[in-house]
């Protein structure tokens, strides 16, 4: 049986009859167009699936699965959008999905990163931040900035820290953070959160479609 989380930049592949059951990326401008999973969440599943689990089910299910704590804010940062769960003793408290204010936010921080030639791993989390409520909107911050004699490297901190202060204030402010995504990855991101980060990976929703299976046998 084939699992997919399809994201808007790469798609989370899971073959759970596989050995070891290894999950994969790919990335989405590279699917094959008579692509068809089994079972499958994200951007574009119901295209490539024969069942759909929505984003935010998957999320919840996946937590579940990777965190023992009864209380606890899961936080996932794709490309596209922002999405949260909140747990209190053991069950689902609250839950949001926001496609505006985290619009294109992963995708634009990729972005960044190859326009200016930079790595992620070697930027100090800046002492400055920007305001920034949405990722493409947002640039422009970037663009001031580099014109009033701030360095390249100084203004995209200062935009990926205003990135990630957004995110937590939407997720409630918590003070630890359980992040899910492909900026798990990114040091300067998860540094720039201003509470404890527990890095969970990419593979969160994927988990959390292998417990739909398991809860259906």
């Amino acid at each position: 049986m084939l699992l997919a989380d399809f994201g808007t930049s790469y798609c989370k592949f899971l073959d759970a009859a596989g050995p070891a059951g290894t999950p994969y990326l790919l990335a989405t401008k590279d699917l094959p167009r008579d692509l068809r999973v089994d079972l499958a969440t994200g951007h574009n599943a119901r295209r490539f699936s024969d069942h759909y689990v929505n984003e935010l089910t998957a999320l919840a299910r996946g937590g579940e699965e990777l965190i023992a704590a009864p209380d606890y804010v899961l936080l996932d940062c794709g490309s596209r959008d922002i999405k949260f769960v909140s747990y209190r003793q053991g069950k689902l408290a609250d839950m949001g999905w926001n496609s505006e204010c985290g619009a294109s936010m992963g995708f634009t921080i990729e972005l960044l990163e190859s326009y200016y030639h930079l790595d992620y791993n070697s930027l100090a989390v800046p002492a400055n931040t920007f305001s920034i409520t949405c990722g493409v909107l947002g640039m422009s911050h970037i663009f001031d900035a580099v014109t009033s004699g701030i360095s390249e490297a100084e203004a995209v901190a200062r935009f990926v820290k205003g990135i990630a202060l957004n995110a937590y204030r939407f997720c409630g402010s918590p003070e630890t953070l359980h992040l899910s995504g492909g900026l798990c990855a990114n040091p300067l991101f998860v540094g720039s959160f201003p509470c404890r980060v527990i890095p969970l990976g990419r593979f969160v929703l994927i988990k959390g479609l292998e417990k739909t299976i398991r809860d259906s046998l």
